[in-house]
Formats: structure tokens, sequence, C-alpha cells
């Protein structure tokens, strides 16, 4: 009974996969005939549309030419955009392009929605308007969050730097070995760090790319960073205690913003509490008393 049960077993396995191999013999074909020559495979659309240029920025590129402008504008605007951290070069092209695009993105919903039957001067006018200056407050915004966001890692880069410093590295070696371990916890600030890296082994000397990295991110607390960096090279002391007296008043000028914003906080509690809370408060509790005085003198009539 177990030889007759173990023959049945084989002959069935044995079935199945010549079954299996009819059934795959064509990919199987096909795969190797791929391995033994292989050939460019077929554009998908995708290909096509990215080889073609037909994308969303390559299609707003297009209308970067619109717009007139000088070098001095362009200049200005390729500076706010590297405050921002956007470095491509079709970063200008894509902002300029958006500030057309924009305004007749808004004018043809204006149009498709029939808002602009209310009055068409009026929102035509704004919706060119807020499409033009849009991305310009977008981009301050992203300067904004990205200098808050180098504000709030500067002193655990600094810590960084100390110890470094302290363990015998050179303080382009420190800037470096920073830039490499917190780029995960701190991108903005070690992306800066990693282009004065790259500007000291370019050879631009260590003052000039750091004066660099002042202008790059505007931000007090960096400006001072650098000064005392420049003193401290040309006077001969201490880089490590520099560093740490720096991010010991870091530490202090952040506890101080707290504290100064929890002292705003009651002055700025005022205005919900008169113009919203208080109402309130009076229609609750006046308000069965209002309303008993007018049934009370309604009734005295």
């Amino acid at each position: 009974m177990a030889f007759a049960l173990f023959s049945f077993s084989v002959v069935f396995l044995l079935i199945a996969s010549g079954g299996l191999l009819l059934f795959y013999r064509e990919a199987m074909l096909q795969r190797i005939s791929d391995v033994i020559n292989p050939q460019r495979k077929k554009k998908t659309l995708l290909d096509t549309i990215q080889e073609t240029g037909l994308t969303i920025g390559g299609v707003v590129e297009r209308f970067d030419s619109v717009i007139p402008k000088s070098k001095a504008e362009v200049s200005i605007t390729l500076q706010r955009l590297n405050r921002a951290g956007f470095r491509k070069e079709s970063a200008v092209k894509l902002f300029y392009g958006s500030k057309v695009l924009i305004p007749l993105l808004l004018c043809t919903l204006a149009l498709a929605t029939g808002f602009a039957k209310v009055n068409p001067l009026f929102v035509y006018g704004a919706a060119l308007g807020l499409g033009f200056l849009g991305p310009d407050f977008w981009l301050g915004r992203q300067i904004k969050k990205r200098q808050d966001k180098i504000r709030r890692g500067l002193p655990d880069v600094l810590d960084l730097l100390i110890i470094c410093i302290e363990a015998g590295l050179s303080l382009d070696q420190s800037t470096a070995r920073a830039a490499q371990e917190l780029a995960k916890a701190q991108p903005e600030m070690c992306d800066e760090l990693t282009i004065v890296v790259l500007e000291q082994r370019a050879g631009r000397p260590r003052g000039e790319a750091w004066k660099h990295l002042a202008e790059r991110t505007d931000l007090d607390c960096v400006r001072s960073l650098v000064s005392m960096l420049i003193q401290s090279e040309q006077l001969g002391t201490s880089i490590g205690k520099t560093l740490r007296t720096h991010s010991d008043t870091l530490r202090v000028q952040r506890v101080q913003a707290v504290e100064e914003a929890a002292a705003k906080l009651t002055i700025k509690l005022l205005f919900p509490l008169v113009l919203f809370i208080f109402p309130a408060l009076f229609v609750v509790v006046l308000g069965p008393a209002a309303i008993q005085i007018m049934t009370t003198l309604n009734i005295g009539q």
C-alpha cells in the first residue's frame, strides 16, 4: 500500500512538472532569447514624454521668456531661490514661467466656474494680480521656513563641530564630518556646510567660503558665527572655545525667545476674549434675565 502511494505521488509530480513546463514554455523561451539577444525595450508613453520635454516643468519653463526682466532682477531672484534651497538651473525659468501660467489658470478657472460673470473686471484683475504675486509670496514663505530650520539646527551642528575639533580634526575636516553625520537630522544646515566644503576644495579661501554661507542663509546668528570664526582664525584663539561660546549663546537666545513669546501671550489673548468670549458669556448669563424681564413687561401691559 505504501509503495502504491509513493508511486502515485512520483507520477503525479512528474505530470504536474511536465504540465508547468509546457504552460510556461513560451515565457521561458522569451526570457532565454532576451538574455542571449538583448534588444532595446519598447519606449513607453512616459519615456516618450520625458524625451520630448513635455513634462509640467518643461511646459512652465517655456513661459519664461514672456516676462521682461533685467539682469539685476534675475540676480535677486536667483539669490532668493538659493536661500530657499532651489539651486537647479531650471529654477529661475520655472519661477518666471509660473508667474505667467498661474494667472492664466486662475482666469480660466474663473471663466469655467462662471464666477467672472459677477464682476468681470474685478475678478480677472484679482486673478491676474494674485497669480502674478503668488509665486513671490510662496518663495518668501519657503525662505522663512528654511531659515527657521537652519536657526534651530545650528546649535546641534556647532556641538558636533566642537566634538570633532576637540578630537583633533581641523575646522575643514570637522565641517565635512558634521555635514556627513547630520545629513538626515539637519538636512538644510548640512546642505549649506557641504557647499562650504566644496568651495574650499575648489580653492576658495576659508573666510570667503564662510562669508558666502552667511550671504546664502541671511541669518544674524550665522553672520555672527562667521565673524567669530574669521576673528578666531586671524587672532589665533581657540576655535573650539569660540564655537562653544556661540552655541551656548544661541541656546540662551532660544530660551529668551520662548519666554518673550509666553509673556506676549496674555496681551494677545485680550482681543479674542473681548471680541468673541465675553459677548458669548453675556448672552448666556444675561440672556435668560433679559427674556424674563421682557416677558414680565409684556404681561404688565
